[in-house]
């Protein structure tokens, strides 16, 4: 039986290289076609994602961050990221890429959060000119899909060539803590 990370570095191959291939394509010189990818990550699935892409493109890595970091507990979490989004708040980050315009292509990683992109995503674009890079968005989800996460790339890097996006379901951590806590209260009962 295959484990679920298998399963995903089978499907992120398959993915990853039909993209590398439409890269192969380009007679654009070596030094032009530098990759990045850039990942913001909460529960880990995104930075997986990102790792097995910057490792089957060599690519640079860089995780976004904000300067204050999410609260650790989810439903604090969840409750901040929709103030923020009703706000129009996008959070300081705690670092740049220093070199953004080295790069043809960034791959940005980000977890789909009240069916958008997280504000931190927004702060990552407001401050990075990805005009004429190929912007490929690796978005995980708890089930929803994708919400409005490409329209708020598009609109927030309008002269980047936004690609074919990677889409994937990973665990939804929600659902799992509320299981979790069920089975908790089952077996204290049965004591």
């Amino acid at each position: 039986m295959m484990t679920r990370r298998q399963s995903l570095a089978g499907i992120l191959t398959l993915g990853v290289g039909a993209v590398r291939l439409g890269q192969n394509a380009t007679a654009q010189p070596a030094a032009a076609r530098r990759v990045l990818v850039a990942f913001f990550t909460r529960s880990g699935n995104t930075m997986l994602i990102a790792g097995k892409v910057r490792r089957d493109l060599g690519a640079d890595m860089f995780e976004i961050q904000p300067s204050a970091p999410y609260p650790e507990d989810y439903d604090a979490t969840v409750a901040q990221a929709e103030r923020e989004k009703q706000a129009g708040y996008e959070p300081p980050l705690k670092d740049n890429v220093a070199e953004i315009g080295a790069y043809s292509t960034v791959y940005l990683g980000f977890p789909v959060w009240g069916s958008t992109a997280p504000t931190v995503i927004k702060s990552f674009l407001s401050k990075h000119d990805l005009a004429g890079k190929d912007l490929v968005p690796l978005i995980t989800h708890g089930g929803y899909g994708a919400g409005d996460s490409l329209a708020v790339l598009r609109r927030m890097a309008p002269k980047a060539r936004v690609r074919r996006p990677f889409v994937i379901r990973m665990d939804q951590e929600r659902a799992i803590l509320r299981e979790l806590t069920g089975s908790l209260q089952t077996s204290e009962a049965r004591k």
